[in-house]
């Protein structure tokens, strides 16, 4: 736990550098750094760290030997050479203290139609205390926090004891492959803090995600005699319905889930974009649904895979043109598994007293139906790994918005847990 006369000095800091952490906060929501289109922010984050005395690694995911890994994703859409991670690095001399990866996202979901926002999405409005933007909340103003946490620790006349890793990375959304591909470059730290917006809690739990794609025929024909032919996206509808139904059946199962039990429906299914037909008048030839469903840690990816595969394939044999005509299922995108951080790790209690110190309060838990990138840290390279960060609404939504004030105390916050963990020496 952080001395009085430390705690106090890292929150001047954090007041003092407050207005320039929400401008940068501004700037960065400004970039519209949807998947394949985050470059240009990457480029100005990196500039950003390299004028702060960062030792900084630009890279590709097309840099990393991504398919060798087993926990990889195929990627969607995108170009792996254009999906560039950045990791700054500040070393301590000598290294006498515990190193600490902190880790934000900086890709964004699309934004739907412009004017159903309040305020136009990559602005960066602020009003009575919120600043709204795609992004703002999940997850740029927790890119925020770390790189600020850091400037009030120099700022307070400080130095971490341990190596420090600020890493923004893309794909979160869609595989996960830009942290992946951090540990596959050789990354690593006593322990990870992913500063998604929890609110304050620590995530105890999330779920896994896996992202398909059906792919459905039909025979056009006119459709003044539609009965001749097949509708595609009719018998698309239908493969849907039976995924909800395979999702009830999931979520029957998943009460008796040590973590999950007291969740209501906790594996969630959505179909979430449809392209389909050519022609208003003619039955549509084709159709093609991309679809999201989640899976309980504990569940192998492979599973439930097989889980979807089997309801395909059941609906597909009740239904007379599908039965000679089976859909195809392309599975591209997250391959996710959930991750459970059990209690007790010595990373999460100096965390919970920083949010205590900062707060002044305890650090309640969430159990999360969503993913987040610290399954790599957790399940795979057995690093303790903390989703933590400040609070915001409209995830994903309309409105997005992320709220200033708990961004600043999460900042100081973030920055206690740094000197905490990994020590701190006066410098200067």
């Amino acid at each position: 736990m952080a001395d009085q006369a430390i705690l106090q000095r890292l929150s001047e800091a954090v007041e003092a550098g407050f207005d320039e952490q929400v401008r940068f906060l501004a700037e960065i929501v400004r970039h519209p750094s949807l998947r394949g289109r985050e470059g240009p922010l990457q480029d100005h984050i990196a500039r950003c760290f390299a004028q702060r005395g960062y030792v900084v690694d630009r890279f590709s995911i097309a840099d990393v030997p991504l398919k060798d890994h087993p926990k990889a994703s195929p990627m969607v859409e995108v170009d792996p050479a254009l999906s560039m991670q950045v990791v700054a690095t500040k070393r301590a001399e000598p290294a006498t203290g515990r190193s600490l990866i902190i880790q934000g996202h900086i890709d964004v979901v699309p934004e739907g139609p412009h004017e159903m926002w309040s305020h136009p999405p990559y602005a960066a409005a602020i009003h009575d205390g919120w600043m709204y933007g795609r992004g703002a909340h999940d997850m740029k103003a927790g890119v925020a926090a770390m790189c600020f946490a850091m400037e009030a620790v120099t700022r307070a006349g400080y130095a971490p004891c341990g190596d420090v890793y600020l890493q923004t990375v893309t794909e979160e959304e869609s595989t996960g492959n830009g942290a992946l591909a951090t540990l596959l470059r050789g990354y690593r730290a006593d322990a990870c803090l992913i500063l998604e917006p929890t609110g304050g809690t620590i995530t105890r739990a999330h779920t896994g995600t896996l992202w398909f794609r059906i792919r459905v025929r039909g025979v056009p024909v006119h459709v003044a005699v539609a009965q001749t032919g097949s509708n595609a996206i009719m018998s698309a509808y239908h493969l849907i319905q039976a995924l909800y139904d395979h999702t009830a059946a999931v979520n029957e199962a998943a009460k008796s889930h040590p973590w999950y039990k007291d969740v209501p429906d906790p594996v969630k299914f959505n179909p979430g974009i449809i392209r389909g037909g050519d022609w208003a008048s003619s039955t549509p030839a084709w159709c093609e649904v991309d679809c999201r469903i989640g899976l309980l840690p504990g569940t192998d990816v492979a599973e439930a895979r097989a889980g979807v595969e089997r309801a395909v394939a059941a609906a597909a044999r009740s239904n007379n043109f599908l039965a000679n005509n089976p859909p195809d299922i392309l599975w591209h995108g997250f391959l996710a598994d959930g991750y459970v951080l059990e209690p007790g790790t010595e990373a999460e209690a100096v965390l919970a007293d920083a949010h205590r110190q900062a707060f002044g309060e305890d650090m309640p838990a969430r159990i999360t139906t969503a993913v987040n990138d610290t399954r790599f840290y957790g399940l795979y390279f057995d690093i303790p790994a903390l989703c933590y960060g400040p609070k915001g609404e409209g995830a994903h939504a309309f409105d997005e918005r992320t709220n200033l004030a708990h961004l600043k105390t999460t900042t100081l916050a973030m920055a206690t847990f740094i000197a905490d963990w990994c020590g701190v020496k006066p410098v200067g």
